[in-house]
């Protein structure tokens, strides 16, 4: 059956961790009420991402505070959650997304793999697993953040693996808003999948980000699309449109990788 999904395009309070599980806690209390089992929150919402030497100080490990204030409002709505978070492991931080259960149990945890700009090559070391998956609800999620989607072989490994529904929160800023509204899309329809891209929006820093989150669907339509401000919106992840788009489209089908050796 289709996974109602949530996407929160909010950039919270940066800085706050307390006020952005706030957000957090009443975004999914409002997606459960319209029937959702799945909110995906912007990069690095826990803390803010344009938070400097913030970084160090707020970063945790996956199974930090955050986490289990997470778990907690995932278990009082019946909701899985998906997060970003700074994850602190040993002496290294990395930009990291982590997907909670609705029983609050940790079902996966993903680490960027490509860092954009000089922030973020600052502050995080880029992870080292290109493929993080987990089940849910009946759906194979799959977790990238941000500048990795922009990678085609980032989203194709993911179909290759089997990914039915990607998660991508994302601090996509001007003027890179084609990324949105274009490149996403294409995604979704040339590896076959649903793509949840969710932005954070407004003046931070000196970032200038511009929302227009989206749920992206394997047949190259916008399922749902968020504008420039604070917003909730809600799309159905449907197996059976996924199963007959993968039917009619033959990309996967008609690859020849003997010739992409030099892509390497």
């Amino acid at each position: 059956m289709p996974l109602r999904t949530a996407l929160l395009q909010s950039s919270g309070r940066p800085g706050s961790v307390a006020e952005n599980l706030k957000v957090l806690d009443e975004a999914a209390g409002r997606a459960a009420a319209a029937g959702a089992g799945l909110l995906v929150s912007p990069e690095m919402f826990l803390t803010g991402y344009a938070i400097g030497d913030d970084v160090p100080r707020l970063a945790e490990p996956a199974d930090g505070p955050g986490s289990a204030s997470v778990a907690e409002i995932a278990v009082r709505h019946g909701i899985a959650v998906l997060y970003g978070y700074p994850e602190r492991d040993g002496e290294l931080i990395f930009n990291s997304s982590q997907l909670i259960a609705s029983s609050g149990d940790r079902l996966a945890n993903y680490r960027k793999t490509h860092l954009f700009g000089c922030f973020e090559q600052q502050w995080f070391t880029p992870g080292d697993r290109p493929v993080v998956q987990a089940d849910l609800d009946g759906i194979r999620v799959g977790m990238l953040i941000c500048y990795d989607v922009e990678f085609p072989e980032n989203v194709r490994a993911h179909a290759l693996a089997g990914t039915d529904l990607l998660l991508v929160p994302t601090a996509q800023m001007h003027p890179f808003q084609f990324v949105a509204t274009s490149l996403v899309p294409v995604r979704a329809f040339e590896s076959q999948m649903y793509i949840a891209y969710v932005n954070r929006t407004g003046p931070e820093g000196e970032f200038e980000f511009v929302g227009l989150s989206c749920l992206a669907s394997p047949d190259g339509t916008v399922r749902t699309r968020a504008g420039h401000g604070e917003e909730l919106v809600i799309g159905e992840v449907d197996p059976l449109l996924l199963s007959a788009s993968r039917e009619t489209n033959p990309y996967l089908r008609d690859r020849r990788p003997g010739l992409y050796g030099s892509l390497a």
